[in-house]
């Protein structure tokens, strides 16, 4: 008996490889896709060998073709962090819109249902805490992160035009600050960059004072509210991330407790729209997908630590420049 499709986008990603492991593991044929400017092809090596996995090496803001059936689409590609989106905005613009655009009509034609991946940053700098899925957000369109936020907001709006016009089986999860191993180091977020200056023997930085929040959700958690979002029958916005809401600059000094580090916290000029706030209301996942995290911090922080600790040497002092907590 021949196993079900599932086409995953961004699949050579952080977040994607990881759905792909899960969608093997509950027994699916995954086609992986991604065009490789974010992602790494590292993190699914170890996928490539098996006999229900294939890879396609594709950018789908171009049209995407995929033989035969699919029974579900997620799509996950999109540059996640301010130093990729950042550095090429017009990309992150396309992939959101021209890529979604051409994914939902694959998912028309193929008549498979398809979950697209949106982010808290669709609320912006809120002035709802925390935030729900009917909160409508603070967003500046032409500030650094307008071409993140509002290609994610168009991806939704797109979505359920597509929903209410075609009838497409539709799913939006919106993503709130998720961590874990095969995160990049030098990929702009705050707890890898905590980490990476903390190995490296560096003052670790923060923004501003450090009072701005963030909700930090393990990846094994986020997968499985992803996963049981993509099977229920519910087509609105839900969020997926952890409500336990710590300060920066008590995640900084949790950081360097973890590493046993000797370094200090150390304070730079706050960035432009830089969110003060950032907790999901779960209320919604609970109730419709009997979701909520399981992994405490203290447990995913030391996974996500080991994991760093094992990267070679180069990966350590390969950083770029963090625009944001």
């Amino acid at each position: 008996m021949s196993k079900e499709r599932v086409l995953i986008t961004g699949a050579a990603g952080f977040l994607g490889s990881h759905l792909c492991d899960k969608f093997i593991k509950e027994g699916y044929h995954v086609i992986g896709m991604d065009n490789l400017i974010t992602g790494d092809l590292k993190n699914i090596e170890h996928l490539m060998k098996l006999e229900h996995f294939e890879f396609y090496h594709h950018d789908v803001s171009k049209y995407v073709h995929v033989p035969g059936e699919i029974k579900y689409i997620l799509h996950f590609a999109s540059p996640a962090s301010p130093i990729d989106y950042l550095k090429i905005p017009i990309q992150t613009l396309k992939v959101s819109s021209l890529g979604t655009h051409n994914i939902l009509g694959l998912a028309r034609a193929k008549n498979a249902r398809v979950l697209v991946a949106s982010t808290s940053e669709v609320y912006g700098d809120p002035a709802v805490h925390p935030q729900t899925e009917d909160y409508w957000g603070n967003v500046n369109p032409v500030g650094p992160r307008g071409c993140y936020d509002e290609a994610k907001r168009f991806m939704e709006a797109i979505t359920m035009a597509y929903h209410n016009v075609h009838g497409l089986e539709t799913r939006i999860v919106r993503i709130f600050n998720t961590y874990g191993p095969r995160m990049r180091l030098n990929d702009g977020r705050v707890l890898p960059a905590f980490i990476g200056q903390a190995l490296r023997g560096e003052d670790l930085t923060m923004f501003g004072d450090g009072s701005q929040t963030r909700s930090f959700c393990f990846v094994d958690d986020l997968v499985e509210g992803i996963y049981r979002l993509l099977l229920s029958d519910y087509f609105m916005p839900v969020n997926i991330g952890n409500p336990n809401e710590i300060t920066i600059k008590e995640f900084g000094e949790e950081i360097l407790k973890l590493t046993g580090a000797n370094q200090k916290l150390i304070s730079l000029p706050l960035p432009t729209d830089d969110p003060k706030q950032r907790r999901p209301d779960i209320s919604r996942a609970k109730e419709l997908l009997n979701w909520e995290p399981k992994v405490s911090r203290a447990e995913g922080l030391k996974i996500t630590y080991d994991y760093f600790k094992s990267l070679p040497k180069e990966e350590l002092f390969k950083t770029e420049h963090r625009k944001f907590n």
